[in-house]
């Protein structure tokens, strides 16, 4: 009767269909060796440029990058993962905490929802790129210290590049204005009194830069 009974099974094309234990273990195991195999055979390692890459030359900081890119990479993968520059943070990446601001022409971006390709032909401005080259601080940078407008750290270089801007739209001009000026960065150690205190203290001495 065993006999029967397993050589029906071994007959039975429906039967055969059926998923066992160790036919699912054998797959998930042999699963990534053949996916890694078919990787090797075409010469793309994971994450390699496929067909669409385009050809960019793109501007930071006023350092010209000419970069091959994956039209779908947004400004704050590329900053850090191609150009190592990592100053701008990957908080919540939908433009919601403004720990990525950069400078686009000046004007202030959430890096994570803008497309890399969205930059050419525009001037990228980060962190790494605010102070002096002679190494002397920003006076934003300088206030944040001196007023204590920090504690983590994770945001301040999105505060610190949005209080540049907010000074440079003139909106800078009370509390309250910077205040909400500069409600889009959140700082969830809640720095902000030391932070409007330090955009308050920037602003003269850069206007008057």
């Amino acid at each position: 009767m065993h006999d029967t009974i397993h050589h029906a099974a071994a007959t039975d094309p429906a039967k055969q269909l059926q998923p066992t234990r160790r036919g699912i273990m054998i797959g998930a195991v042999a699963a990534p060796i053949i996916i890694g195999a078919a990787g090797e055979a075409s010469g793309q390692a994971p994450g390699a440029l496929g067909a669409d890459a385009v050809a960019v030359r793109i501007s930071v900081n006023g350092t010209q990058h000419d970069l091959l890119l994956d039209p779908r990479t947004s400004l704050l993968d590329l900053l850090r993962e191609r150009l190592d520059l990592t100053g701008a943070k990957k908080g919540c990446d939908h433009g919601q905490c403004g720990a990525c601001t950069v400078h686009l022409d000046g004007a202030r971006v959430a890096s994570c929802l803008t497309m890399a390709v969205q930059a050419v032909g525009r001037r990228v401005g980060t962190i790494e790129g605010v102070s002096a080259a002679t190494g002397a601080l920003h006076p934003m940078q300088q206030a944040f210290i001196d007023h204590d407008a920090l504690q983590c750290g994770y945001c301040t270089p999105g505060q610190i590049m949005a209080a540049i801007a907010c000074v440079q739209e003139g909106h800078a001009t009370s509390p309250e204005q910077i205040r909400e000026y500069m409600s889009g960065n959140i700082c969830r150690c809640g720095a902000y009194v030391g932070i409007v205190a330090a955009i308050a203290d920037a602003a003269p001495k850069m206007q008057a830069g």
